[in-house]
């Protein structure tokens, strides 16, 4: 049985709203949701790994398990969660940190990593844990002395190759999110052991609702957003901290298919033009107008995905009054023309 259980259909105490709604947003994080929404993973994999100590392993950026995914996707995120035990995650560049049964560790680039007991053990390469290819099921590790057991539940989750993706940019390399006790870390475990479950074989995982590990990871997203001080957030995150850009964002989320300009953006939000575009180049690289291009794109990414709308439509709703110039605009930021982006998005997300 691989239908997705109800209680793992949505996460837990998560409003919604109309991405294209007129309706102003008070409080700039407020976006952070809507772009979220957007988040869309092409594949994931999740399989249980069981070390006893000592043990340590290293992992390449470019993990050979990502071939068991769809090929031509975008960015490969790694998501660990530690369910028993402990250990430590280390990046490259000397970023590390503890880990505690509970806590969930993200790389969001794929970066090369290592992870390993307290107890010293010299590292081995991921690699020769794994069972030589082909897979007719994903691999199940256990490696490692006679010590300390911990189990940690490896996900390797293939995120679709979108033109704005500024929480995914602004995030650190590597970050650790530890649930608060009650209905969150129910969840998660709850949306962690159905994946387990339908990852025994390839064709379970391919028959797993694909939005389970979407709304796994927005929710693990929104943990680290949560527990986050202004001092921790760079890039549009910070932005959205900004009085002025801050106001700005607010704006052009609630109302994209506005006809704004700079002047009027600029008196809704009590600066100069020039002010306003000098911290938006400053906090953001680009200026407002190019800003909201880029999110029109990506609403009309989403829509392109997720309904049946005509491309002229979806080109009105997001704020283009020609279909030809949406569409010049979208092959121009995205590779293709809409029709053809949004057939290529339907393929198949796992080998069958």
């Amino acid at each position: 049985m691989t239908e997705t259980p109800p209680c793992l259909t949505e996460t837990p105490d998560l409003g919604s709203g109309d991405l294209g709604s007129g309706v102003g947003i008070r409080d700039p994080f407020e976006v952070v949701p809507q772009v979220l929404d957007l988040v869309r993973l092409t594949g994931a994999i999740f399989f249980r790994s069981h070390f006893r100590a000592p043990w340590a392993y290293t992992s390449p950026a470019t993990l050979e398990l990502a071939g068991a995914l769809p090929p031509g996707a975008g960015s490969l995120v790694m998501f660990h969660i530690i369910a028993e035990g402990h250990c430590w995650v280390a990046l490259e560049d000397g970023v590390k940190r503890d880990l505690s049964r509970g806590d969930v560790v993200v790389m969001p680039y794929g970066d090369a990593h290592s992870m390993g007991s307290p107890a010293y053990a010299e590292p081995v390469s991921i690699a020769t844990l794994l069972p030589p290819r082909p897979w007719t099921k994903f691999p199940h590790v256990e490696y490692g002395g006679c010590g300390e057991h911990t189990l940690v539940v490896c996900g390797y989750l293939r995120g679709d190759a979108v033109l704005f993706d500024p929480v995914l940019r602004a995030l650190p390399s590597l970050f650790v999110v530890r649930p608060p006790a009650g209905p969150a870390a129910a969840w998660v475990t709850a949306c962690v052991d159905y994946a387990l479950m339908a990852s025994q074989s390839l064709h379970g995982a391919a028959r797993m609702n694909h939005r389970l590990p979407e709304l796994l990871f927005t929710e693990v997203l929104r943990l680290y957003l949560d527990g986050s001080c202004d001092a921790e957030l760079t890039g549009w995150l910070a932005a959205l901290r900004d009085p002025v850009v801050g106001q700005a964002l607010s704006l052009l989320h609630a109302q994209p298919a506005r006809d704004w300009t700079v002047a009027e953006l600029a008196v809704a939000v009590a600066a100069s033009k020039t002010v306003l575009g000098e911290r938006f180049l400053q906090m953001l690289g680009r200026p407002p107008i190019r800003y909201l291009t880029e999110w029109r794109l990506n609403l009309a990414s989403g829509l392109l995905r997720t309904t049946g709308l005509g491309v002229g439509e979806i080109s009105t709703k997001v704020g283009y009054t020609s279909e030809e110039a949406f569409s010049r605009a979208f092959k121009r930021a995205l590779g293709k023309a809409p029709a053809h982006w949004r057939a290529d998005r339907h393929q198949p997300r796992l080998p069958t």
